[in-house]
Order: structure tokens, then C-alpha cells, then sequence
């Protein structure tokens, strides 16, 4: 990752916003099908190279994971939210030539300038907070612009502790508030087991006990240590500990 190049797109995604706010307010000022067509289609225009540039800074951080993804993540949905209301009434302006249409019409525009004032902030946010985050990769990169090694690993390391509790807290609620659904997993697994399939994918065990939550379920029990997971095919697969050898 290039950290000059990284701290350009969130420039460049700074720059389209405020051009994208400059010709936001002249909604209001349209009077006409005619310059609101015209207008929605500039406006569509930033929209979709923003969103462009804000999947390209997801795509840039995605593998450091923490704050600086989540930003960058509630960046893209909220240019993928901006770019799909302006799409939508492009294509009802497009045919609004008769009363059904025009209320279609309102009704869109409406939920675009609600969304606007809660689109406005969070983009802002998001860009402030990328800006600050990438400020902190230049202050403990190396002159290369990358991050050391160490600091990587403990990134991922943090992140998968992260993951492993809430994948903790989320087993522990389904054990207190819907045992029986533990139960099911656990014996489709064994079902699964005693006809000769030792190793079984979470779709698998699903379909045989009827339970939704099983792929979290699985992992809940694999965290706690009474089966066993590993990686077959790109696939996760599961065995109850101790049942059989490969």
C-alpha cells in the first residue's frame, strides 16, 4: 500500500464532495423537469466517480481492518446510497410527463433531500476520520510509506481478537436464550459423522438440523473447543472433537 497514493484519493474524494454540496443547494432553485434532469444528471456524475474513488480507498485499507476500514466502509455504502437515489429518479424524471409520475417524481426527490442532510455529515465524517487515520500511517511508516511489519501483525492480531469475542458474545446469547438450537447443531453434526462424512460444511449442517444461526453456532463451539475446524477446499468444515480420524 502507498500511503501518498492513498492520502490522494481521500483529496480527491474531498474535492468532489465539496463540488457535489456547491450543486446540491440548486435543487431547490429548479423550475423546471427540463434543469432538474439537468441538474440531478451533474449531480449523478460526481456521485458515481465518488463513489469510484471511496471503493477505491475500501479496496486500499481493507486488509488493515480497524478504524480506518469501517470509515472507508461507511464511506462507500453512503456514495453507494447516494448514487442509487440519483439513479432512481433519473429514471422517473426520464417518463414524468403525467400525474402519477410528477407524485412518483415528488416522492423521490423527498427521500433524497432527507437522506441529504444525514449524507452530508457522515461523508464529512468519514473523510475527516480517514484523513487523521492515514496521518497516523505516514507518523509509523518507514520512509517507503509502508507500515512495519510489526505493527501488521499486531493489526491482525487485534482484529482477530475482535472477532473471535464477538463471535464469543453472539454464541453465549443463542446458549441462554435458545439452547435447543445448540443442541441441533451438535446433533446434525453427529448425524452427519455416522454416516461417513467426517469433516462437514456449515450449509450441511444447516440443512440437517434446521437451525439458521448454525454457521455461528459451529464457530461458537469450535471457539469453546468441543469441535474442531479447519480449512478443506476454501471451505470451513467442522467435526465434533474427538469423533473419528482422518
Amino acid at each position: 500500500m502507498n500511503i501518498e497514493d492513498l492520502k490522494g484519493l481521500v483529496s480527491r474524494i474531498e474535492g468532489l464532495h465539496r463540488k457535489f454540496e456547491q450543486e446540491f443547494p440548486k435543487l431547490y432553485e429548479s423550475e423546471s423537469i427540463e434543469s432538474l434532469q439537468t441538474l440531478i444528471k451533474t449531480l449523478y456524475v460526481i456521485a458515481e466517480e465518488k463513489f469510484n474513488v471511496a471503493s477505491s480507498i475500501h479496496k486500499e485499507v481493507a486488509f488493515i481492518g480497524g478504524n480506518i476500514e469501517n470509515y472507508a466502509r461507511d464511506l462507500q455504502k453512503n456514495e453507494h446510497q447516494m448514487k442509487f437515489r440519483l439513479e432512481e429518479i433519473l429514471s422517473i424524471i426520464a417518463e414524468a410527463n403525467d400525474y402519477e409520475s410528477r407524485m412518483r417524481l415528488k416522492t423521490s426527490l423527498s427521500r433524497l433531500v432527507q437522506f441529504h442532510r444525514f449524507y452530508d455529515y457522515a461523508v464529512t465524517q468519514s473523510i475527516q476520520k480517514l484523513g487523521s487515520e492515514i496521518e497516523g500511517l505516514i507518523f509509523i511508516g518507514e520512509k517507503e510509506k509502508k507500515l512495519p511489519t510489526s505493527i501488521m501483525e499486531k493489526l491482525r492480531k487485534i482484529e482477530e481478537i475482535e472477532e473471535n469475542l464477538n463471535l464469543l458474545i453472539t454464541f453465549t446469547y443463542y446458549l441462554y436464550t435458545h439452547p435447543s438450537w445448540v443442541h441441533k447443531v451438535e446433533e446434525a453434526l453427529r448425524r452427519w459423522h455416522s454416516r461417513g462424512l467426517l469433516w462437514v460444511e456449515a450449509r450441511n449442517v444447516e440443512k440437517e438440523s434446521g437451525v439458521k444461526k448454525a454457521p455461528q453456532i459451529l464457530e461458537g463451539l469450535a471457539l469453546i473447543g468441543v469441535i474442531e475446524k479447519r480449512y478443506r477446499g476454501g471451505e470451513v468444515v467442522y467435526k465434533l472433537r474427538g469423533f473419528g480420524k482422518d
